[in-house]
């Protein structure tokens, strides 16, 4: 199949061609692109010359000389990821393929604010970075996910009521002792849907990513492309009003929230008001899957109450896959059974025809590979690529 465009092929889609495989000779890059040999030449050097590829001279032979192979140079650089949840922040290195080369959890909650979480995540960032051998100079970007809506341009919280102390703090800056690469800056529920996407991106270009854990959200994704919203404000489904909450005080101090009455939080306050000891939705959770018949009903319930509010969403977008990820999700089908409950019964027939309802493809680390995808989608976009060989041609 040739390259449908008028425009040669520059190196950047070249170098997107050897990333995902599709292209793993120069031959083969020459079929698909129409480009000349020695325009693919040029073009496999200027990305040589940047440490993105590398040549291999066993490449299968059909009769002569064996073609050498190219492949992505994915352990030429690393990624730094930080998922900040409410009650604790996930942090890895891993390589350019995403791959987790190492990882560790902070147990400390949001509440304490970015001046005592921040320089503790750059102190852990720096021992993972010791433990796999690396140098802050390998670092090429660092992802972070934080709860709530989020200024990317600014990498800082934006108007979350419960991100106290967080709003308009740039976050950058705390990480600078580790390393002076890029930081790029998303909701939680975005980068996960980013994750579900690198999986899907084929099968399912238009899918809903619903994240229930302390609290709730959405990553929506539509034709491929991520959508933020006007403000960054989209997939706050959390704060969605709902008959069941009605007259319930939120977090948010508003009144008759959804998460009220379906979030982690708000399951863990429901048994503790029973003289119950639960800390956490992750105990909740450990409890429903131990029998414990009123954390199945709370767990049960939740995903109704989602389901019904998210039975709108799927109205209004159409996606082929619902994901759920976060704490509840892992109690499994018992959260699930709930949820489809309510989105087969309230969304139209047409629009859950060939709707799939799924759990994450990567469980609890779906957070830390969206923030890598987050990274990693941008530096290694065959636009970057590309402008990164124009720079150094004029260095």
């Amino acid at each position: 199949m040739t390259r449908p465009s008028t425009t040669p092929a520059t190196a950047g889609e070249v170098f997107t061609l050897i990333r995902s495989g599709s292209a793993t000779t120069r031959s083969e890059i020459g079929k698909l692109t129409g480009l000349s040999r020695t325009a693919v030449s040029a073009r496999v050097a200027a990305l040589q010359s940047l440490g993105l590829i590398a040549d291999d001279d066993e490449g299968p032979s059909t009769g002569g000389r064996p073609p050498s192979t190219l492949t992505f140079a994915n352990s030429s650089g690393v990624v730094l990821v930080v998922a900040i949840g409410r009650s604790r922040a996930q942090l890895a290195v891993t390589d350019l393929a995403g791959t987790i080369l190492a990882a560790e959890d902070i147990d400390k909650s949001v509440g304490v604010g970015p001046d005592e979480l921040m320089p503790e995540i750059a102190e852990h960032l720096s021992s993972l970075l010791a433990q796999v051998h690396r140098a802050s100079t390998e670092v090429i970007g660092i992802g972070l996910s934080i709860p709530g809506t989020v200024d990317v341009a600014a990498g800082a919280s934006l108007d979350s009521p419960m991100m106290a102390g967080w709003d308009g703090v740039a976050l950058a800056p705390y990480l600078a002792s580790v390393t002076t690469a890029p930081l790029f800056a998303d909701n939680d529920a975005n980068v996960m849907a980013l994750a579900e996407l690198s999986e899907r991106r084929e099968s399912a270009p238009n899918l809903l990513m619903i994240k229930a854990s302390t609290g709730l959200g959405a990553g929506i994704v539509m034709g491929g492309v991520l959508q933020r919203g006007s403000l960054g404000a989209s997939g706050e489904i959390g704060h969605t009003k709902t008959a069941a909450a009605r007259g319930m005080k939120c977090r948010c101090g508003d009144v008759g929230c959804v998460e009220t009455v379906a979030s982690g939080w708000a399951l863990v306050h429901a048994l503790r008001d029973q003289g119950r000891s639960v800390g956490h939705v992750r105990d909740v959770v450990r409890l429903a899957l131990d029998g414990d018949s009123e954390a199945r009903r709370l767990i049960r319930s939740s995903g109704r109450l989602i389901g019904d509010v998210i039975s709108g969403a799927v109205n209004l977008l159409n996606p082929e896959v619902l994901i759920i990820g976060g704490d509840m999700a892992e109690a499994d089908e018992l959260f699930l059974a709930g949820l489809r409950e309510s989105v087969y019964g309230n969304a139209t027939a047409l629009a859950t025809r060939k709707l799939q309802i799924a759990s994450v493809s990567h469980g609890a680390q779906s957070g830390i590979l969206g923030c890598a995808v987050l990274v990693l989608d941008h530096l290694l976009s065959a636009r970057e690529i590309d402008l990164r060989i124009a720079a150094s041609l004029h260095t």
